[in-house]
């Protein structure tokens, strides 16, 4: 620029140099070059403007590009250049970042900042529990997952929960959620298990036009799906163990915890029983004590322990309807314990009797009457609700054992004679009596839970298994006898489904057996060969089959799990 006004303009002293050598005024010459003077000027200050614009263009420009570039790079990798501010509202951050969609927001709730990314996912996640929630809503938040913090850097299995290097505590709402999304990563669902895979291309099997013309029961909650095998549509076992029969030869079964584990006998015991609900067992004994256990096979936990003072306990037992229990020994009087109330009562003696003994007694299942075993024959029946006599029963022998059948409306009972007597508790009349085959003392009587079989022992250690109507009939063989024990028999039940008697003896150790009623034979390895029963004095077995408790002479009370009966 300078060279150019360099060429035109002259220096002052070559103009006094011009102005001595010419001798005449050259007027017309001198304006001439004041006018191109000042025009080189005007030339020189637009090209000096032109380039000044040139150059705040290009400025320009590069600020726009610069700032293309880092709202570019905002979008690629998030905040770099303009971070949130604490305080500033989300409109705030919006404008900053240029106006476009959010691409980041404050989450209140866990004070961090989360990408346009994360805000997606979760916003998926939020539609996907919005449909959940239609389907089933929580029975109960917990307000305190918001209040609770989580270190998942302190600890090495909660490390892998973590988004960043740094990150160390999150809220407890964070918490389950990653725990949830950690969850579904490991255990994707499968393809299989999802209504409608079935059919592939629109396409249904077969199988499924099959299910419906054989009428193929569906699930709650898949009548209207397509395409599904009628094993997947439900969630019951495919060979159910319960409804089966037993096998003969073996039988299944696990040592337990001692059932009375928590608190031991120091003296035999005499009673156990399963209360209806399957998890009360009462123990009893000489010791005067009538314990309580909730039993689960791992702990059995003692409930409660009641003392009697005056009576060492000969035999203790629930009603049926588990309201009471009932509670007697070599005395002139019985308790009942009243499980409601927690409540002992003791009753006795009973009006015109002499009976210096109550010791053995059977309750009705309709949990309406109980009978004692009297004096010379004579059995005793007393109301269980006024426990008061209301009608005796004569044998022509001595009376030891009963039995209750056909819902308490008859009564079985044998003794001295080597006779089984039926009797109608309606008309309190015998209407049958039969001799038992090869019996001359009869020990024990046991009905089965239908009342079709009963089985009667005797002192020379013979059981026989009868028929009912046959028996009444006059039908006087039984179906089996059973000559594994040489001792007397003091102890018969059958359990619940009456594929198993168990017999047992209290004079000789380890006398216990169990017999397999549809082919009356013993399971061989019972009694455990590497255990020892002791004496054994009394057993029961849970009303769903799955244990079977026995109490022996050395104040112990075994627990056994049967595998094959899948409930308590």
């Amino acid at each position: 620029m300078m060279s150019i006004i360099s060429q035109n303009v002259l220096p002052k002293k070559r103009g006094d140099k011009v102005k001595r050598e010419v001798d005449e005024p050259l007027l017309l010459d001198e304006s001439k070059d004041i006018e191109d003077t000042k025009e080189a000027n005007v030339v020189g200050f637009k090209s000096k403007k032109r380039k000044k614009e040139h150059k705040e263009e290009g400025n320009q420009l590069e600020i726009e590009q610069e700032k293309e570039m880092k709202r570019l790079e905002n979008f690629l990798f998030g905040s770099l250049y303009s971070p949130v501010e604490f305080g500033k509202d989300e409109e705030e951050v919006r404008d900053e970042v240029g106006g476009d969609s959010a691409l980041f927001f404050t989450d209140r709730s866990a004070n961090g900042i989360v990408s346009v990314y994360e805000e997606d996912a979760e916003f998926r996640e939020e539609i996907d529990d919005e449909k959940e929630t239609k389907e089933r809503k929580p029975v109960w938040i917990d307000d305190e997952e918001e209040k609770a913090n989580i270190n998942i850097a302190k600890v090495n299995r909660l490390r892998k929960l973590r988004k960043d290097d740094d990150e160390n505590l999150i809220s407890g709402s964070v918490y389950v959620s990653r725990l949830r999304t950690q969850h579904a990563k490991l255990n994707p669902g499968t393809e299989w298990a999802q209504l409608g895979s079935r059919s592939q291309n629109g396409i249904p099997y077969d199988d499924d036009e099959l299910d419906e013309e054989n009428g193929a029961v569906v699930a709650h909650g898949y009548e209207n799906a397509e395409g599904d095998d009628d094993v997947l549509r439900t969630n019951e076992d495919l060979v159910v163990k319960s409804s089966t029969k037993l096998f003969p030869g073996l039988i299944e079964y696990s040592r337990l915890v001692n059932a009375n584990a928590e608190d031991p006998s120091s003296g035999p015991i005499n009673s156990v029983q399963f209360h209806r609900n399957a998890q009360l067992l009462l123990t009893a004994g000489l010791d005067r004590r009538l314990r309580f256990f909730q039993i689960d096979g791992k702990r059995n936990t003692k409930i409660q322990s009641i003392f009697l003072e005056d009576c060492p306990i000969r035999k203790a037992a629930f009603l049926p309807d588990g309201s009471q229990v009932i509670v007697s020994g070599r005395r002139k009087f019985f308790y009942s314990f009243d499980l409601v109330k927690a409540k002992v009562d003791k009753t006795g003696p009973l009006t015109g009797r002499e009976e210096k003994s109550l010791e053995v007694f059977e309750v009705s299942p309709d949990s309406s009457t109980i009978a004692f075993v009297g004096n010379e024959g004579y059995i005793l029946l007393v109301s269980s609700k006024t426990k008061e006599l209301i009608g005796t029963l004569k044998m022509n022998g001595t009376a030891r054992s009963l039995a209750f059948a056909d819902d308490g409306r008859q009564l079985l009972s044998s003794g001295g004679d080597g006779h089984v007597y039926h009797w109608d508790l309606r008309t309190r009349t015998c209407f049958h009596k039969a001799v038992d085959e090869g019996c001359v003392n009869g020990s024990a009587l046991c009905t089965s839970p239908n009342g079709t079989l009963f089985a009667s022992s005797s002192g020379s250690g013979i059981v026989n298994v009868y028929n009912r109507e046959e028996f009444i009939g006059g039908k006087r063989r039984p179906i089996k006898t059973i000559e594994n024990l040489t001792t007397n028999v003091d102890c018969l039940k059958f359990n619940n489904d009456a594929q198993i008697l168990a017999i047992s003896s209290s004079l000789q150790k380890n006398s216990l057996k169990l017999i397999h009623i549809p082919s009356f034979t013993v399971f061989s390895n019972w009694p455990p060969p590497n255990q020892t029963l002791h004496h054994p004095r009394c057993l029961d077995f849970s009303p769903g089959g799955g244990f079977m408790a026995m109490g022996n002479a050395a104040g112990k009370v075994l627990l056994y799990k049967l595998h094959h009966y899948q409930h308590a």
